[in-house]
C-alpha cells in the first residue's frame, strides 16, 4: 500500500504527533498553537484532513498516527527522488554530496548501506 501524501505544514503537525502520540486533541490544540502558531479551527482541520487520508486516526478525541515518520520520510523522500533526480539515486547522492563534505564516518556508513544493499 502507498504512503498517503502528507504535506510540509502536515508533516510538522505530525512531527508533533510522533512525539506526543496516543495524544488527546485538546492537547494536540495546545501543542500546535504553542509549537507552529495554529488556530484551534486549523489543528482540527489538519486532523481531519490526515484521518480521510488515512495518515492518522481520531477517535474518542485522541489522536494517533497510522502512518510511521519512517514511513513518511521514505515517501516524501522518494517523492522528491523521483521529481528532482529522475529517480537516480546516485544523482541524488552527488548534488547532496556536492554542498557538503561528508565525514569518514558518513562514508563508511554509505558504503556499509551499498554493501548490504548488494548482499541481499
Amino acid at each position: 500500500m502507498e504512503t498517503p501524501k502528507i504535506f510540509e505544514s502536515e508533516y510538522k503537525f505530525c512531527l508533533l504527533l510522533w512525539e506526543n502520540e496516543p495524544v488527546n486533541s485538546t492537547t494536540l490544540v495546545k501543542l500546535c498553537k504553542d509549537k507552529l502558531g495554529w488556530s484551534k479551527a486549523t489543528t482540527y482541520t489538519v486532523i481531519r484532513r490526515l484521518s480521510e487520508r488515512g495518515v492518522v486516526k481520531n477517535e474518542n478525541a485522541t489522536v494517533t498516527a497510522l502512518v510511521s515518520k519512517a514511513e513518511a520520510q521514505k515517501a516524501r523522500l522518494d517523492e522528491m527522488v523521483a521529481e528532482t533526480f529522475e529517480g537516480s539515486i546516485p544523482a541524488f547522492i552527488a548534488a547532496f554530496s556536492r554542498g557538503k563534505k561528508l565525514t569518514r564516518e558518513e562514508a563508511a556508513q554509505l558504503r556499509d548501506l551499498i554493501d548490504r544493499y548488494e548482499e541481499e
